[in-house]
C-alpha cells in the first residue's frame, strides 16, 4: 500500500499533496466568496453606483479565484512560474490567432462599468434584447427579460451598439393611438380623450396631455393620446388609457372603424 508521504505510481505526486490541494481549494472558495461579499457591502456604503460595485466585485472574484487555483497548483508541488509561464504562452498563441474577444470583452466591460449608459435595474434594449439590467460582469452583460429569461450578451455588442433605455428619465410620455370614423365630430372626441387622460389619477398634471391628429387614414381619422406619466407608472397607465378610450368612445357613440374595402361588382355586358 502506498503511503500518504510515498508518491503515486506515474504522476509524481503523493496523496498528501492531493489532499491539501483539494483542502486548499475548498478553504479558498470559501475565502474568497466572503472576501468578495465584504467587499461589495463595503462599496455598497459609499456613493458608487449599483453598477460599478458588481463589475468590481466580479473583477475581485475572478483575480481571488485564480490566486486560489494557483495556490492550489503549489500545493501539488507544481512550480508556479511555470505554470504562469505555460498560461502566458497559452494566451500569447491564443491573441496570435485572432481570438482578441476576451480583452476586448473585458474593455467594453470598464467602459460600461465607467460610463454607465446602462445600470442594475435598468430596462433597455440592446444589440436587438430588450430587457431589466441583471448585472455586468468582466465578459458579459446579463439582461432578465419580463418573462423571466435570462439572457447573456458579450460586453463588445454592449459597447458597440447603440442603447435604448426605457427607465432612466423620471418621466416617459405614454402614446394611445386610436381611429375614429370620418364624419366624427373631432372637437367633441378630442374633449372626451382629454378628460379621460385629466382624471386618471397617474396621468401627471404638468406636462400637460394632449391629443393630436396624426394622420387621414383610409378608413380612419387617427388621433393619438399622450400622456406624460412616472416612468413606474407607463405600462399600468396605457393599458388604462387603451381600455378606457374604447369604451368611452363605444358607450358616447363615437365609432372607431375597422379597416374594410368596397368592393363594386359591374355586370359583364353580354
Amino acid at each position: 500500500m502506498v503511503g500518504f508521504d510515498e508518491p503515486l505510481p506515474y504522476v509524481g505526486i503523493t496523496p498528501l499533496q492531493i489532499i491539501t490541494a483539494v483542502v486548499v481549494l475548498v478553504v479558498g472558495w470559501i475565502v474568497a466568496k466572503i472576501v468578495v461579499t465584504s467587499f461589495k457591502r463595503g462599496l455598497k456604503k459609499t456613493k458608487l453606483p449599483d453598477l460599478v460595485v458588481e463589475f468590481l466585485g466580479r473583477f475581485l472574484s475572478a483575480l481571488l479565484y485564480v490566486a486560489v487555483i494557483l495556490l492550489a497548483v503549489r500545493a501539488l508541488g507544481i512550480e508556479v512560474g511555470s505554470v504562469v509561464m505555460g498560461l502566458s504562452a497559452v494566451i500569447g498563441l491564443i491573441l496570435g490567432f485572432g481570438m482578441q474577444d476576451t480583452l476586448t470583452n473585458l474593455a467594453a466591460g470598464v467602459w460600461i462599468a465607467a460610463l454607465r449608459p446602462i445600470d442594475m435595474g435598468e430596462v433597455v434594449e440592446v444589440a436587438g434584447k430588450t430587457g431589466k439590467v441583471n448585472g455586468v460582469g468582466i465578459m458579459s452583460t446579463e439582461l432578465l427579460t419580463p418573462d423571466n429569461v435570462l439572457i447573456t450578451i458579450p460586453n463588445k455588442l454592449v459597447w458597440g451598439n447603440v442603447i435604448t433605455n426605457y427607465t432612466r428619465m423620471p418621466t416617459r410620455r405614454v402614446d394611445v393611438d386610436v381611429g375614429v370614423a370620418y364624419g366624427t365630430d373631432l372637437d367633441r372626441a378630442i374633449k372626451l380623450a382629454m378628460d379621460l387622460m385629466k382624471n386618471h389619477p397617474k396621468v401627471l398634471k404638468d406636462p400637460e396631455p394632449s391629443v393630436v391628429i396624426t394622420a387621414l387614414a383610409d378608413s380612419s381619422i387617427n388621433l393619438q393620446l399622450r400622456a406624460w406619466v412616472k416612468t413606474e407608472d407607463y405600462w399600468a397607465v396605457k393599458g388604462d388609457l387603451t381600455k378606457g378610450i374604447y369604451e368611452l368612445y363605444t358607450k358616447e357613440g363615437i365609432e372607431i372603424p375597422f379597416p374594410q374595402m368596397d368592393v363594386h361588382i359591374k355586370e359583364m355586358p353580354k
